[in-house]
């Protein structure tokens, strides 16, 4: 890994994620808590206008407004293209980016327990949640598969990574993740400050992750309203199996649609945010892979 010389954490890029936007808070009252001595850290609260209203957001996404053309688009001049142009301009835009690492918090209505979510294969990548996931063992690794352009905020730095936890009820301050998400902050700061400092080193584990490969919808009749809700046996079993011939859905009358294909593990299964973008689960494939092959 190339030196690392600045550090963003970022919080409350949607505004009803009360567990990032908090710490945010925490750490401009006690900026000591992520001071480390070989890097700069610095914090940003990504949406206040959001954060003020307890909202998602207040006109588009913003975790979806870092495509480059958008972030050139002059035309553009909603609340949430404003405000991404100037997290660009503060961090850095993709290939000239002015922060190492971006550590984008967010929380979940999705059972998702203690997630990190990494943008590629990477080795410097891998590593990092190798080392994660082997301090702590409940942290599940997800890679999510992006195309070479993307509009996520993390997309900012070429190590960007989301730190993701639930289950956790928009516009709730949940104490339990708060103190999950900090401690997950500390051990990458840690693992980043002592990788500048030559004394790290990784045990020889196999890293096992949860590879996006696509995602579905709800069932819909013509009008586009929703016809089926997610089955109670699938329901809060994010990193599951789920197989071929098992309940996925429950129609409106009663009947049950079944899963058919090869086994995945869904993930984000029922988030309440993503109603409006036509996903009811997140398929992914489990993989293992050796360290010491990275």
């Amino acid at each position: 890994m190339n030196p690392i010389k600045r550090v963003a954490i970022v919080g409350g890029t949607h505004g009803n994620e009360f567990t990032g936007a908090y710490l945010i808070k925490k750490f401009e009252q006690y900026p000591e808590l992520v001071r480390r001595s070989s890097f700069e850290t610095q914090t940003l609260l990504a949406n206040p206008q959001a954060f003020a209203a307890t909202r998602r957001y207040i006109d588009q996404d913003l975790n979806r407004a870092f495509l480059n053309q958008d972030l050139q688009n002059s035309n553009l001049s909603d609340y949430e293209a404003q405000q991404a142009k100037a997290i660009a301009q503060q961090l850095g835009t993709k290939g000239s980016a002015q922060v190492d690492v971006i550590i984008d918090l967010h929380s979940t209505t999705a059972n998702m327990g203690l997630s990190l979510l990494m943008a590629n294969r990477s080795p410097d990548s891998l590593r990092l949640a190798s080392y994660v996931s082997g301090t702590n063992p409940l942290v599940k690794v997800c890679l999510t598969r992006t195309d070479s352009e993307s509009g996520l905020l993390r997309s900012l730095s070429e190590l960007g990574v989301v730190i993701e936890v639930g289950a956790v009820a928009q516009g709730v301050l949940d104490a339990y993740w708060f103190q999950q998400t900090e401690a997950l902050i500390y051990i990458i700061l840690d693992y980043l400050h002592d990788c500048n400092q030559g004394t790290l080193t990784i045990a020889d584990r196999p890293l096992t992750f949860y590879e996006t490969i696509g995602s579905i919808d709800y069932p819909r009749n013509e009008a586009g309203e929703i016809q089926a809700m997610i089955h109670p046996d699938l329901q809060g079993r994010d990193y599951q199996p789920l197989k071929s011939g098992d309940p996925m859905f429950l129609g409106l009358d009663g009947h049950t649609i079944v899963y058919e294909g090869t086994t995945v593990y869904p993930i984000f299964i029922n988030e309440a945010a993503y109603y409006e973008k036509g996903v009811a689960l997140t398929l992914t494939q489990k993989q293992t892979v050796s360290v010491s092959k990275i």
